[in-house]
């Protein structure tokens, strides 16, 4: 990585650019601030000012132009289901591709999150994807050790209970690298990872501990911000999770709400740590887990649904300024919120809801009456559609579908024997 005037470089769309380009994006514009329930709406200046270079500025101030000419073309059905990234099947059978046509020709949909399925079915999605007009769409997938995660084909790392044992911070640098050529390879855009949570061992459930990188927030920090700036300057968007910290919570969030009632000085230097610093970097996404913290917002209202959470305590007190996706509402420990409410409380994307077709009319019907204003709708797509012409989501460039499981695996085996003659490793014994 380059490091220049306190900023981070990392190569995005083809050029270096600084990774702080979301605080660039606030920095040469106003956002709305959205609410939740007993919290009036704001908007609020910000006025940081960010030293960048010439060309930087230039492609922020082409994003800008580019997201307002695109936003004022769009209808209020356009933009809500922009809002909407839903899951899908990986799978490219006439039944399965035609609900995507759907979602993207008549939900609008910004994008999808794709499930378990193979890699030449993705690549067969992400390929007719980008024969659609506009301007583009994310393709959202679990990828914290690789994309085996979701799909068998697919090239198997180590999970991040191991690769937290490594010493070298360049070698999950490294890794991110190679996990965002394997998702550029098969059409992916956008990595849900990493897990920023800090697991006290015994007091997190099974799966959290395997996908944690460990119980040291300043090491987990450092691994997963490697990581992170591995998958970007590979211009693939990282999204870290679970905010705000989901270790501490004996809950499966797939199952039901966890509830933490840490004091607040214990939140900021364990929990809350490794994201201040992914804040601070300017990296791209950060997804909301479902969680309730007594000390963040007394009322217990879910994370996603809360104003004092993503608003307060993450857009203002943190200061992160780029994208912020909820965890997938369609999950128990949701609690039925809505996609509209998770949106008004500072959400820019919702994530898999459990009925997407119903939850983007019930948004256009919050948005007519007035309860979601257009401000908000306003400014939660030009973030969208900003990271979407930074990143380069509207490309047209096509993707060869028969090919794509030997593209995808053509490096793995050489990130593989890094990660093995690591110093003190014990990964693959």
């Amino acid at each position: 990585m380059k490091r220049g005037n306190n900023i981070t470089f990392g190569r995005v769309a083809g050029i270096w650019l600084p990774a702080i380009v979301g605080t660039m994006f606030f920095a040469l514009c106003s956002c709305s601030a959205g609410s939740g329930a007993g919290d009036s709406t704001a908007v609020i200046e910000d006025t940081l000012s960010v030293r960048v270079m010439e060309g930087e500025a230039d492609l922020t101030g082409a994003a800008l132009d580019y997201a307002d000419s695109i936003l004022n073309q769009m209808s209020v059905e356009e933009k809500v289901g922009m809002m909407f990234m839903p899951a899908v099947y990986s799978k490219s059978g006439e039944e399965d591709m035609g609900l995507m046509m759907r979602y993207a020709r008549e939900l609008h949909v910004g994008g999808l999150v794709l499930l378990k399925g193979d890699l030449q079915s993705v690549a067969a999605i992400a390929d007719t994807l980008r024969t659609l007009p506009g301007a583009g769409y994310f393709l959202g997938v679990d990828a914290e050790n690789g994309l085996r995660m979701r799909f068998p084909d697919a090239p198997e790392f180590p999970w991040s209970l191991e690769l937290g044992r490594l010493e070298d911070d360049q070698l999950l640098y490294e890794f991110g690298r190679e996990i965002s050529r394997e998702c550029r390879e098969a059409g992916i855009n956008m990595v849900l990872g990493p897990v920023m949570d800090i697991v006290p061992g015994e007091g997190s459930h099974g799966l959290m501990r395997k996908r944690s990188l460990g119980s040291d927030p300043k090491r987990v920090a450092d691994l997963a911000l490697a990581y992170a700036r591995g998958v970007e300057d590979g211009n693939v968007i990282s999204v870290a999770k679970h905010f705000p910290g989901h270790g501490s919570s004996s809950a499966d969030s797939h199952k039901r709400l966890g509830i933490i009632r840490s004091p607040r000085n214990v939140l900021d230097s364990i929990d809350l740590y490794p994201f201040r610093r992914y804040a601070e970097e300017g990296l791209s996404g950060i997804m909301v887990g479902h969680l309730s913290v007594a000390a963040l917002d007394p009322e217990l209202r879910p994370a996603v649904a809360s104003s004092r959470i993503m608003n307060t305590l993450l857009r203002e007190q943190l200061g992160f300024r780029g994208l912020i996706l909820t965890d997938a509402l369609n999950m128990e420990g949701a609690m039925g919120v809505k996609g509209y409410q998770a949106v008004l409380a500072g959400a820019d994307i919702v994530i898999a809801p459990t009925n997407t077709e119903r939850e983007i009319n019930e948004m256009i019907k919050a948005a007519e009456r007035g309860e979601l204003p257009a401000d908000i709708i306003n400014d939660r797509c030009r973030r969208i559609l900003f990271y979407k012409y930074i990143m380069g989501v509207n490309s047209k460039e096509r993707i060869d579908p028969a090919t794509v499981v030997d593209r995808v695996g053509s490096n793995a085996d050489n990130i593989r024997d890094v990660l093995r003659r690591s110093k003190n490793s014990i990964l693959y014994r």
